[in-house]
């Protein structure tokens, strides 16, 4: 199929990326967590710099245009530090050490003088503890690591998930960080500390089935294990309420890695919101032709525009059965972690904040959130560690 010529990338989806880095962001992680070129992503910043993503001439850099920047500069150091504060969580109520464990894990995304001024530690001491822990962030292999220096740990991970895991994930995050520790001990810890993942709580569905629209067959039929990435897509219509009215999240998600590969938010929930979700995903990875992109009833994936859209990408629709929500299971499953694990108890005043709350979860649960049907790995590292696997293979 011939490639088109239009953008590579909603407009939206630009000025998402452009703004995590005018919020303080380093150009490299956003590029990383948003699967872009660094070089794209400086593009697109300096053509917002200059009046738009429309690649607009740069003009001659005034005095007054120098102070605009300066201020911006500014402004993105404070926004930083809001980011860094929010992050952090309670973490000034806890120890030193676990403000140096929390700054070790953001080093690359927020530079470590500004994470040391925000939460009030010394870059000295910090390098100092970094040398302390050179090699290894636990004990040395076999040694029984202490109560309080396990305590600083749990912490520090509740915190950099803002509760996403509960004790099982936590023992197995301990784990891959060298932290030599049993099950149980990690279970009555937490248990006794009162640290534990955010609750449950239930959601209505957001499917309008009731058209008159025509409907897919369903040839995945829960085939929910393909064996190669980009074979079987699956997407979904979500909502989030905020005090502006409800923000709508569409996604598409990638069966084999479980990764979000696009996704779109809006304040409508139209045709055109998964017409983006679907184009993002198609524009980053360029399946080939023939693959199965599934999806419930709801007349926004039955419309004629994104049959259409379907049709031009060279992909075979697939629906969901009447009343049966197991059959796209995934992304419902997608969806109840977002809101158990971030969304629950929160509040919002606005879309915007809701959106940063989204697009944050988003690149934690591709790039580091644990998935249980993945062996306990994030969906990014499982499709690294397979491609690697293949190339090994194929050399």
């Amino acid at each position: 199929m011939a490639k088109t010529a239009r953008a590579r990338y909603t407009l939206e989806f630009k000025e998402e990326a452009v703004r995590l880095v005018t919020g303080g962001q380093r150009v490299a992680a956003v590029a990383k967590m948003l699967g872009l070129a660094e070089q794209t992503l400086h593009n697109w910043v300096k053509a917002a710099g200059s009046g738009g993503l429309t690649g607009t001439v740069v003009p001659k850099v005034s005095a007054e245009q120098m102070e605009i920047s300066r201020l911006r500069t500014e402004l993105a150091r404070v926004k930083m530090e809001r980011d860094i504060l929010k992050k952090s969580g309670g973490v000034f109520r806890e120890g030193v050490a676990v403000k140096y464990t929390l700054i070790q894990r953001h080093r690359d995304l927020w530079p470590i003088s500004v994470q040391c001024s925000t939460l009030g530690v010394s870059a000295r001491g910090f390098r100092q503890y970094v040398r302390r822990e050179a090699g290894t962030d636990a004990a040395p292999a076999g040694q029984r690591v202490g109560n309080l220096a396990l305590l600083t740990h749990i912490k520090a991970i509740h915190t950099e998930t803002r509760g996403a895991y509960g004790w099982p994930r936590v023992w197995r995050e301990l784990r891959r960080r060298h932290v030599r520790v049993g099950k149980e001990r990690v279970r009555r810890m937490m248990r006794d500390h009162a640290i534990r993942a955010r609750g449950q709580r239930k959601f209505k569905a957001t499917t309008d089935s009731t058209h008159s629209l025509p409907v897919s067959d369903n040839p995945l039929n829960r085939a929910f294990r393909p064996e190669q990435p980009d074979r079987v897509w699956t997407g979904d219509i979500t909502y989030i309420a905020t005090q502006e009215g409800w923000l709508y999240l569409a996604v598409v998600i990638d069966l084999f890695s479980r990764q979000v590969v696009g996704w779109a938010l809006g304040e409508r929930m139209t045709r055109q919101l998964v017409i983006d979700a679907l184009a993002m995903a198609w524009f980053r990875q360029r399946p080939a032709e023939g693959m199965i992109f599934h999806s419930d009833r709801g007349s926004q994936y039955a419309s004629s525009d994104f049959q259409a859209l379907l049709r031009r990408y060279g992909m075979r629709g697939s629906m969901s059965r009447k009343s049966n929500c197991w059959d796209n299971a995934v992304t419902e499953t997608l969806f109840g972690s977002l809101k158990v694990e971030r969304l629950h108890g929160m509040r919002f005043d606005t879309r915007r904040r809701a959106k940063d709350e989204v697009i944050d979860w988003l690149g934690f649960y591709n790039h580091r959130r644990m998935h249980s049907t993945l062996g306990y790995t994030s969906p990014m590292a499982f499709e690294e560690a397979w491609r690697r696997k293949e190339s090994t293979l194929a050399a």
